[in-house]
């Protein structure tokens, strides 16, 4: 039986690293989401991009893999405040492949209008979630960690839309505040921000009869994920009344293809499908994603609210502009003989009036054409008088500048001693701490140590491309999951640990300083690192050959 059971977890272990051949970026993986759900890309899409009042489901399945696949799962409300601001509340679930977290989202987006046509959009993400190891089936307790934590993280995402009639320029920061209350501490590093630019435009396009508001939209992207190589992506979305396509491409994930459907006005549904084509990728499955939306409230847009309301008011304009010309004739037609020779003459003294101020405007034309013949004139004067004073200035500039490049001629020669004479005292120097490190290389190889009772120690001639010295070890993993949670737990801490793989025993040893004397290491040990790590630490070293 306990052969069984060894045989069991040394299975489920192998599974575990095989799962873990392709580093996983932390981020949402959101980069197919065009139709629905748009905030989770940037919270200021929610105006828009939600179609709100709604309900919206989206559902990731990451490369079909063994042990539940890394998944992304977000169910999001959103509604419509007012004509220019929404709001949403969520609950998703994201596994990255070492942590799985599970919280709730909040949404809030506002649009402020800068001019005709331009509107800037603001908007915010708030993210609640317990974060934990994502199987702890491949959990293996030892001396320094003996438990999987979980840890309460708040985190803050911020995003800006500017629209400039049918063009969008987005950014977006996915984790610009985060703050972990299990451990009182930022949960992530200033370096571990993640950042998102996006571009886009509307073409409209007439694909349906009865569907005058169908669009083209091509959206390009560039994000920045710490540790991995910047993705770059295309995403082309093609929406009506009816259905929608769309098709894309993402730098790390592959190609992808998605299509859905409109019904009743209000339900939609959707998939897509991603394949992976680099040689990162290859041999994993493709990845799937599910979209399903549900529309709340009245089924009329605030596009045909709009169009609804410019209709009435063009209707109305015509009606009043027909009782005007209606109210007129019937006034032209009451008119006596009298007034109607009253206007006459009033439109005759209009007349001559006009001719006076038309013979008054051609005077003042002739004054001012006259007075700009003398302005021209004595502007000539003036630049010969400037093109004299500028001869004469270059004159005295060139007298200085042969004087100063003479002064720079000294002053170089000059400097080429001082540089000669500081390169042969840096010479001297750095021949002096030559030799001092070559008498320290020689003292720390033939130091000869004397293991104390009790102490684990441990000795080895070359160990591969360490340099000789005392390693402080702190704990040792055959589990690649594991070890990378270890070493991410000392960067919280403040501790800068490393490790190395030792091809003798197929191990990873983490080790949090190294010393080039056997006194400075036992210091450091008995003093627990100077109070940073209070757990078990013993000695390795390289005498080096």
């Amino acid at each position: 039986m306990k052969k069984f059971c060894g045989a069991l977890l040394i299975g489920f272990v192998v599974l575990g690293l095989k799962a873990q051949e392709v580093v996983l970026p932390t981020d949402f993986r959101q980069q197919n989401l065009t139709e629905y759900n748009g905030s989770l890309i940037n919270p200021a899409y929610s105006l828009d991009r939600n179609n709100p009042s709604s309900v919206a489901l989206w559902a990731r399945w990451q490369w079909q893999s063994y042990d539940g696949d890394p998944t992304s799962l977000f169910l999001n409300y959103t509604a419509r405040l007012n004509d220019v601001s929404a709001a949403g509340v969520g609950f998703f679930q994201h596994n990255t492949g070492i942590f799985l977290n599970t919280g709730a989202v909040l949404n809030y987006a506002h649009t402020i209008e800068l001019s005709e046509g331009v509107i800037l959009g603001v908007g915010l993400n708030v993210f609640a979630f317990q974060q934990k190891l994502a199987d702890e089936r491949f959990f293996v307790p030892n001396p320094i960690q003996t438990t999987a934590e979980n840890d309460f993280i708040l985190q803050m995402a911020p995003g800006i839309n500017l629209n400039i009639d049918r063009f969008n320029i987005g950014l977006v920061s996915e984790n610009l505040f985060d703050y972990n209350f299990t451990s009182n501490e930022r949960n992530t590093s200033p370096e571990d921000r993640m950042f998102q630019a996006l571009v886009s435009y509307d073409f409209p396009v007439n694909v349906l009869s009865t569907d005058d508001s169908s669009v083209l939209r091509p959206m390009l992207y560039y994000k920045t994920i710490p540790g991995l190589d910047n993705q770059v992506g295309l995403t082309t979305l093609l929406t009506t009344n009816k259905y929608w396509a769309q098709a894309g491409y993402n730098s790390f994930y592959g190609f992808s293809g998605g299509i859905g459907g409109r019904f009743f006005k209000r339900l939609s549904f959707g998939a897509l499908i991603e394949i992976g084509t680099s040689s990162d990728l290859k041999g994993q499955d493709p990845s799937f994603e599910l979209v399903t939306s549900y529309k709340l409230g009245t089924l009329q847009s605030p596009e045909e609210k709009l169009r609804e309301q410019l209709l009435a008011e063009e209707e109305k304009q015509k009606e009043d502009a027909l009782v005007e010309q209606e109210e007129k004739a019937v006034v032209s037609n009451e008119l006596t003989k009298a007034e109607k020779l009253a206007l006459k003459r009033e439109s005759k003294k209009q007349e001559r009036l006009a001719l006076i101020e038309s013979n008054r405007i051609k005077d003042s034309i002739q004054l001012a054409s006259r007075k700009s013949d003398l302005v021209v004139k004595e502007s000539k004067r003036n630049i010969r008088r400037k093109r004299d004073s500028i001869e004469s200035a270059k004159a005295a500039q060139a007298l200085a500048s042969a004087n100063a490049l003479k002064q720079q001629r000294q002053q170089d020669s000059i400097a080429a001693v001082m540089k000669k004479e500081a390169a042969a005292v840096a010479l001297a120097q750095q021949q002096r701490q030559d030799s001092i490190a070559q008498s320290e290389a020689l003292a720390m190889k033939n130091e000869v140590v004397k293991v104390k009772a009790g102490e684990k120690y441990e000795e080895v001639t070359k160990e591969g491309s360490l340099e000789p010295g005392y390693y402080l070890i702190a704990n040792v993993f055959g589990t690649k999951k594991y070890l990378d949670a270890f070493l991410a737990d000392m960067q919280k801490r403040g501790i800068n640990a490393k490790s190395f793989f030792r091809q003798k025993n197929k191990y990873n040893y983490v080790y949090l300083a190294k010393y080039n004397f056997i006194k400075d290491a036992r210091e450091a040990r008995d003093s627990k690192l100077g109070g940073k790590y209070t757990d078990k630490i013993w000695i390795f070293r390289v005498t080096g050959e």
